[in-house]
């Protein structure tokens, strides 16, 4: 081998060297930020399924809101409404208790088909049959999640497409 060949094949070797260390510099980038995805999936499904056990233990009554405690004496006291919201209280719960649980309306939905279906299907479909209701593709997919959960539907993965069926 003459020195004027060894050094060019020094020289591709340090070029694919170079440009292999950038590609792999970029490929940890990107699994980093794929890693950070997961984490913020696993917290939210860890959430949910969390809201989900505690639903089936029975608990009754969700705890009071903020706003639902009551000044007395300059300490607020959960689980009594603030003085003078009483009335707004009780009409805003009544307008929310003639309205069927998104969870109940999406499982009518599953009902309807026998085919899985998409939540962005079923985010649409529910628009379109109830305009009043307008959650958004998350809360669809969490209130999915949470009937997953439940094992009240199933969830079927066709990487990267998810849709789910009646359990």
């Amino acid at each position: 081998m003459t020195g004027q060949s060894a050094v060019t094949v020094r020289a591709r070797y340090a070029e694919q060297a170079a440009s292999d260390l950038k590609e792999n510099r970029r490929r940890q980038r990107e699994l980093l930020e794929t890693a950070k995805m997961l984490k913020r999936e696993e917290a939210l499904l860890a959430d949910i399924l969390a809201l989900a056990e505690r639903h089936e233990g029975g608990v009754s009554e969700p705890p009071p809101l903020p706003e639902q405690a009551q000044q007395e004496n300059g300490v607020p006291r959960p689980g009594r409404p603030i003085a003078g919201a009483d009335k707004a209280t009780k009409t805003a719960a009544k307008g929310r208790a003639q309205q069927p649980l998104l969870a109940d309306l999406l499982l009518d939905l599953l009902r309807a088909r026998d085919e899985p279906r998409f939540a962005k299907e079923l985010r649409d479909e529910l628009l379109a049959k109830h305009p009043d209701r307008a959650p958004t593709p998350q809360v669809v997919r969490n209130t999915l999640e949470s009937l997953v959960a439940k094992r009240r539907i199933r969830r079927h993965k066709d990487q990267p497409s998810v849709t789910y069926t009646l359990a």
